[in-house]
């Protein structure tokens, strides 16, 4: 008999057991669910790259050229723009709302004082007819663009504004940080910010600028923010 009573003891404590961790498991999960999403951090060179990217001519109107001059090179996260196959932008095929953009860039070096030209787009619509863009020059770095400000399309440039010139010279590497979260976006350039700017769009596509320069730009990553 009392062999008996112990296994029934037993039985009863597992299956009090069971419903407490059930219990346990539940008020987990409901306080999981109420924390923020995790941000997730997406790069931007991938070995899909072909199905990802989209070369679209600037305007959008003007027809791209048949001169192949984006070059991907998945394993080293590099892109390489040669420059020479007229003026149009890659488009990143995802859009994003609040978001943190890192990119690596640097001019391959010429001979004379050549005006170097390209840039690093956000918050652009498909075509590239809103456009918004951190200029990469030697005379710094900064943001302009085209953007909605009550219904209409608005130029803008904020080199004036721009704290300080930190871009190097054509060959070292620089480092653009952008950052976008609601209308408020700030350009950091070499871990500084330079220019910060009210957009009229609250979601759009990240991509990179031709213009007529050999330009190379590795680590592209965005972070998703809140």
């Amino acid at each position: 008999m009392g062999i008996f009573l112990n296994c029934v003891g037993s039985k009863s404590n597992v299956s009090g057991g069971s419903i407490g961790m059930r219990r346990g498991l539940l008020g987990l999960a409901l306080v999981l669910a109420a924390l923020p999403a995790v941000s997730q951090t997406t790069n931007l060179v991938s070995e899909k790259y072909q199905s990802e990217w989209t070369r679209i001519g600037i305007p959008p109107s003007h027809p791209v050229s048949n001169i192949a001059q984006w070059h991907v090179d998945a394993a080293k996260r590099e892109i390489v723009c040669d420059g020479n196959g007229g003026h149009d932008w890659f488009r990143y095929n995802h859009e994003f709302h609040n978001f943190a953009f890192h990119v690596e860039w640097r001019f391959t070096p010429l001979p004379g004082n050549p005006g170097y030209n390209s840039g690093v787009f956000f918050r652009n619509n498909d075509d590239g007819s809103i456009w918004h863009q951190a200029q990469t020059t030697k005379e710094g770095g900064y943001l302009f663009g085209e953007t909605p400000v009550n219904g209409k399309l608005t130029a803008f440039n904020e080199m004036k504004n721009m704290t300080e010139n930190r871009v190097k010279p054509a060959g070292e590497w620089n480092t653009y940080d952008i950052r976008c979260v609601g209308d408020m976006c700030t350009l950091a350039v070499n871990g500084a910010v330079v220019n910060r700017i009210k957009v009229g769009v609250d979601k759009g596509y990240v991509g990179l600028e031709s213009e007529g320069y050999q330009i190379t730009f590795k680590n592209l990553k965005v972070k998703e923010l809140p």
